[in-house]
Parts: structure tokens; C-alpha cells; sequence
């Protein structure tokens, strides 16, 4: 039981050090200024030399007790970790800005005394000379990251090119390229998304963008569906026109047409090739042609019967009841005389 407790404690200790070797590989030295006259201040106004760290990974890691060194002496394997660590100046505890979450950044101050804050490291850097910086992890014995500064001009500074961190490119930005603080911005590798996260670091462009699209998408699924309701009412609308207005009287009047300007045409062609026939006898003939064309158009009928009232007064009441009185009342002088009965007296 012992043994088997012992060795689930080792198999535990050892992915518990594989694990913290990973999230270690997530930190990385990302920019650093070793000669800064007018750029970056800290907070009681110095210019300092200092340097970056990102965390390259989405996860949260505090880099608290790691070390920083520009001692290249600390290579040698043979040498003991208490020795390697008196050569280094590790990132204190006790403040939360050196809990990195994912894509952040840090910023520590060099050439400074820990005294003075936190991110106040005792790390000697020399402007004048190429100076090798190195990260290393808690247990000041493995190698997390490093990276040799050349000589710049003042308030230039010496940042990767690649933000995710795999990229070993490295170059001199000028002053007004810094970026201390924020992901670095190169005229190389910034991506889009980069980018676009620079320029709207709150999303309110991104808001907007996609605000646009949906309204845009509604205007035009609005536009179509109209569009096709007008297509759709014209096409009943030809319909209805079609079933009471039937088109065959049309075709059969153009196909007449036709006839009667071939046998025209005909008839003229001939009388060019016997140039004997008089000019009265054509004029005859077209005449004729035409006359029929007239007959047939007019026998072409739409099969609508319009019948248009006439009122004749045949059913008026008054009226007949005029006529009747005046025939059966004869005149006054035609009427006979009443004998009348002599009075006495």
C-alpha cells in the first residue's frame, strides 16, 4: 500500500511539473528599451530602462517569483541554485498586476531598487553595450525565455515581430513604433484580427459592423419579397386580362396582313418582269387587295356582343292611360243635347 501510494504521489508530482513547465512556456519577453529618455515614465516620473512580458497563452498565469537577469554566468550548469539566484532579481508577490490573464501584458521597470514597487527590478543593463536579458521560471533553474538586445538610439526599443509568441524575429522599432504595454504593432506581422483589436479594443466597431450586416440583410429580404409581390400581382393581373380578352382575333388579323401583303408583293414582282401590262391593271388589282383585306378584318370578330339600349316608351303607365281617356271622352260639341223638364208655376 505504501508503494503504491508512493508512486501515485510521484506519477502526480511529475504531471503536476509537466503541467507548470507548459503554462511556464506561455510567458514570454516580448519588448524591452534599454536607453529611455522621453519615453515611458514610472510613477514617480523617472525614465528607466524596462521590459515587457506577455503571457501568449487565453489562460490566466501569475508570474510572481519568477527571475529576470542579464547575467550570462547563470548558463553554466554546474553552478548551484542559490548562486544562480543571488545573480537574479525575482518579480516579487503581493501584487495583482503580475497575475497575467490571457494575452496581457506587464511592464517592469530596470536599472530600479525593489523598494521602490513591485515591478521595480535591480537589473543592470547597460545602453551602451548589446545586453542578454533571461527569464527564468520559480525554481531559478530553468530557462523560460531569453533574448539579446543590440545597441539602439534612445527611446527605440527591441520587440518580436509575432505576437503569438513562436516567432524568434526580433527588430529595432522606432520611437514612435513603442508600444510598452500592448501587443506589439509591426508593419510585418500584425494580423487583421490584431489589428482590428487595437483599433476597437471596447468592440464598438465590431458592434456596429454586425448591426449593419443584419439591417442590410433585412433591406434586402424586404427589396426581394416586394419585388416578387409585383411580379406576382402583374402576372394575375395578365391573367384575368387574357381569359376576357382572348388574343386569337389579333393572330387572325395579323395573319391576314401577311397574306395580303405577299399576294400584293407577288402580284407587283410580276408585273415589273412583263413591263407590258398597263398601270390602270395594278392600281385594279391593289385596290381590290385592299378591299378584301377591309372584308376580312371586318369579319373578324372578338365574339362580344355589346347591345345598347333604346327606350320607346312602350311601357309607360301615364302615357297609355293618356291615349285611353282621350279615345273613350268624345269634344263638347260633339256631345248630344239633354232635354230638360219645364218648371210649373
Amino acid at each position: 500500500m505504501n508503494r503504491f501510494g508512493l508512486l501515485l504521489g510521484a506519477m502526480l508530482l511529475a504531471g503536476a511539473s509537466t503541467m507548470r513547465a507548459q503554462m511556464d512556456a506561455s510567458i514570454k519577453l516580448n519588448e524591452v528599451m534599454t536607453s529611455n529618455s522621453t519615453s515611458l515614465q514610472d510613477e514617480y516620473g523617472q525614465h528607466k530602462a524596462w521590459l515587457e512580458i506577455e503571457n501568449i497563452s487565453h489562460s490566466t498565469y501569475n508570474i510572481r517569483g519568477m527571475y529576470i537577469t542579464t547575467d550570462r554566468s547563470v548558463l553554466d550548469r554546474n553552478m548551484s541554485v542559490p548562486e544562480r539566484i543571488k545573480r537574479m532579481s525575482i518579480i516579487p508577490n503581493g501584487d495583482e498586476r503580475t497575475n497575467l490573464s490571457g494575452r496581457q501584458h506587464l511592464v517592469l521597470f530596470l536599472n530600479s531598487k525593489p523598494h521602490l514597487g513591485t515591478l521595480h527590478l535591480n537589473v543592470n543593463v547597460d545602453a551602451t553595450k548589446p545586453v542578454w536579458v533571461a527569464l527564468y521560471n520559480g525554481n531559478a533553474t530553468q530557462l523560460i525565455d531569453s533574448v539579446t538586445i543590440p545597441v539602439m538610439e534612445a527611446d527605440q526599443s527591441f520587440a518580436r515581430i509575432a505576437n503569438n509568441g513562436n516567432a524568434q524575429d526580433w527588430e529595432v522599432k522606432s520611437a514612435d513604433r513603442v508600444t510598452p504595454g500592448i501587443s506589439n504593432v509591426t508593419t510585418v506581422s500584425e494580423s487583421k484580427i490584431e489589428k482590428f483589436k487595437r483599433e476597437d479594443p471596447y468592440g464598438f466597431g465590431m458592434a456596429l459592423m454586425a448591426m449593419g450586416i443584419v439591417f442590410f440583410c433585412l433591406a434586402l429580404l424586404w427589396i426581394t419579397f416586394t419585388l416578387f409581390g409585383m411580379l406576382m400581382r402583374h402576372m394575375d393581373t395578365a391573367k384575368k386580362v387574357a381569359q376576357h380578352q382572348p388574343i386569337k382575333p389579333i393572330t387572325k388579323t395579323v395573319e391576314k396582313t401577311i397574306e395580303v401583303g405577299h399576294k400584293t408583293g407577288v402580284i407587283l414582282k410580276e408585273g415589273l418582269d412583263t413591263k407590258g401590262i398597263d398601270r390602270e391593271v395594278y392600281m385594279a388589282v391593289i385596290g381590290l387587295a385592299l378591299r378584301q383585306y377591309e372584308d376580312d378584318i371586318h369579319d373578324v370578330e372578338s365574339g362580344v356582343i355589346t347591345i345598347k339600349p333604346k327606350d320607346t316608351d312602350w311601357d309607360d303607365e301615364y302615357s297609355q292611360m293618356t291615349h285611353l281617356h282621350e279615345a273613350f271622352i268624345p269634344s263638347s260639341h260633339n256631345a248630344p243635347t239633354i232635354p230638360t223638364t219645364p218648371k210649373l208655376h
